[in-house]
């Protein structure tokens, strides 16, 4: 698309070029050559820098959607391909087109950084939550195959018993709270370490909302495991069935990712960066 649009921008250019060069080579042949030349000479570096004007590509903004680790069909049969490209490349897209907009002519700071106060600046709220949900959100899963061979660490483990009592058991906490009943419309859902760093915590939020918010729970809490549950996420493949995609998910969780995520967290008292 890139290489079409440029060649595009070059074949106006050049064509602005040569109407430029047509026209002096028209002029009356009364003029003085000197002067030819030098007319000749300006429409050819005004066409040159017109070209060079096309060519540039726009500004980038602040922030853009990362790639996939993976490609969009590797988490079938769990998460169907057509939902992971549309909702990677047109939702999350917006997202960023929008905090980008927000964000114009400000200094560029980590999306991480913007989430603290997200709830008194405006659009950072939706735009912004939904970048860092989503960045987040992406490099947590894996293909299954390799989902499988990811281990919980020591570490992430002792706090899940401590919290939970098991792994079964913070699952099945896990998808009670990921139940239209329990979180109804559109939200996440977090495991979280709490402010004292010695305890894992379960919490939903609505919209694009995330516990890094101060405001939106009674602590700031950090995340190290959540969940799309908008109907973006999964309707194309499970329609009304939301339940049955978030314990289908669990197939493609890299635990691996998420201890790291939970080790982060716990040594710098802060919320996981993500690619922005």
């Amino acid at each position: 698309k890139h290489i079409k649009t440029n060649m595009t921008k070059f074949s106006l250019a050049v064509s602005a070029i040569l109407v430029g060069s047509a026209a002096a080579w028209s002029t009356p042949m009364t003029m003085k050559a000197d002067a030819g030349v030098d007319s000749r000479r300006n429409i050819l570096q005004k066409g040159a820098a017109f070209a060079a004007g096309l060519a540039a590509p726009a500004a980038a903004g602040a922030y853009a959607v990362p790639d996939l680790l993976y490609d969009f069909d590797a988490l079938e049969p769990y998460i169907d391909a057509p939902t992971m490209k549309i909702h990677h490349d047109k939702h999350h897209g917006t997202y960023v087109a929008n905090i980008n907009k927000a964000t114009e002519g400000k200094d560029p700071v980590p999306i991480l950084d913007l989430m603290a106060d997200a709830l008194e600046a405006g659009p950072v709220r939706n735009s912004g939550g939904g970048h860092y949900n989503h960045a987040f959100f992406w490099d947590e899963m894996t293909p299954a195959d390799k989902a499988a061979k990811t281990k919980v660490s020591d570490q992430l483990e002792a706090l899940i018993n401590k919290s939970f009592g098991s792994m079964d058991e913070m699952k099945a906490q896990f998808e009670a709270r990921s139940a239209p009943g329990a979180l109804f419309g559109s939200g996440w859902v977090w495991i979280c370490v709490n402010q004292a760093g010695d305890e894992l915590k379960l919490v939903g939020t609505p919209n694009q909302d995330n516990p890094l918010m101060k405001g939106v729970l009674d602590e700031v809490m950090f995340p190290i495991l959540g969940i799309d549950v908008w109907e973006h996420a999964y309707y194309l493949k499970y329609q009304n069935r939301r339940p049955e995609y978030v314990s289908n998910w669990w197939n493609v969780v890299d635990w691996d990712k998420v201890s790291s995520n939970c080790a982060y967290v716990i040594e710098n008292h802060a919320g996981v960066p993500v690619r922005d």
